[in-house]
């Protein structure tokens, strides 16, 4: 186990992801480093108002504490008492333009350590992605480019991991998925500490490979104020869930997290409509009815 190796990956993922998303919006980033009085701290990086990106954030954080929190040991009582290290990079693009679909990933390490027992470790992460208006292309280049991050550590890790993101990614009170899905995978140690980091790194390197294309196919779609509606009022099944069910915002919540960094994931702008519902056949209607429902896009 190499923490060291682990961290210094995370801050160079965080610089790449950045220079990147600088160079498609001809924008910079504002960098706001943090110190957590109970250990550790981070690096926010925030891009508002752009060309491309309406809000932005990848942030890196590395925290330790003498304790895990609720949200951590509800499932998993052997942490129950352990000191803790956690580090990773997350990050959420919501766009300017509706038809460019906002977009989530995120890659994390955990270590939980107690006096005189070996320590416990495990990885998670992966990426997902929500539409306002669906395009098959997009989910299809969205999935392939998971599938082949995945495919040299096993052929039924994608399966696995994209199975979990749909169950994950959903809003039991609102009977539907947030989005399109992607990858979610947590508690990874099997295989050994080499593997799971590779893994990790695969997941990490591809997300831009992932959506780079997709941005670029509808950065300059026309679009008018309805489009602007639907956007704003598909952002509140968004917050709906990172302030309910997301376990990242809970875990630093209850961890006494910055909140300012947890909560950057929410969109500048958002709407809620009393029991709306789009008019049947329109691209609103067939968001929900065709593009919100797990399936195999890979093959389709």
């Amino acid at each position: 186990m190499d923490i060291h190796a682990v961290k210094t990956y995370l801050l160079g993922l965080q610089d790449a992801i950045c220079a990147e998303f600088e160079d498609l919006d001809h924008s910079r980033f504002i960098t706001d480093s943090w110190v957590r009085e109970e250990g550790g701290g981070g690096r926010s990086r925030v891009l508002a108002g752009g060309d491309l990106i309406e809000k932005g954030g990848v942030n890196f954080s590395h925290v330790m504490g003498a304790s895990m929190p609720g949200s951590a040991t509800h499932n998993r009582p052997e942490l129950a008492g352990r000191s803790f290290q956690a580090m990773g990079v997350s990050l959420v693009i919501h766009p300017n333009n509706p038809f460019v679909p906002t977009s989530h990933a995120n890659v994390r390490f955990f270590v939980a350590e107690k006096e005189g027992e070996d320590p416990i470790w495990w990885f998670g992460g992966g990426y997902d992605l929500t539409p306002y208006y669906g395009f098959d292309e997009d989910c299809k280049q969205w999935h392939t480019t998971a599938k082949a991050a995945c495919d040299p550590f096993g052929d039924e890790v994608y399966s696995e991991y994209k199975q979990w993101c749909d169950t994950y990614f959903y809003l039991p009170h609102r009977n539907e998925a947030r989005g399109v899905g992607g990858l979610f995978f947590d508690d990874l140690n099997k295989g050994g500490f080499d593997r799971c980091f590779a893994l990790m790194r695969a997941v990490g390197d591809s997300y831009m490979a992932a959506y780079r294309p997709i941005v670029n196919r509808h950065r300059r779609q026309a679009f008018n104020e309805g489009h602007k509606d639907w956007q704003l009022y598909r952002r509140g099944r968004y917050v709906e869930f990172n302030l309910v069910y997301d376990r990242g915002t809970l875990f630093g919540l209850q961890s006494n997290g910055r909140t300012e960094s947890i909560l950057m994931s929410l969109p500048p702008l958002v709407r809620w409509e009393y029991a709306y519902e789009p008019p049947a056949g329109s691209p609103e209607s067939e968001l929900l009815t065709h593009y919100l429902k797990p399936r195999d896009w890979v093959s389709s």
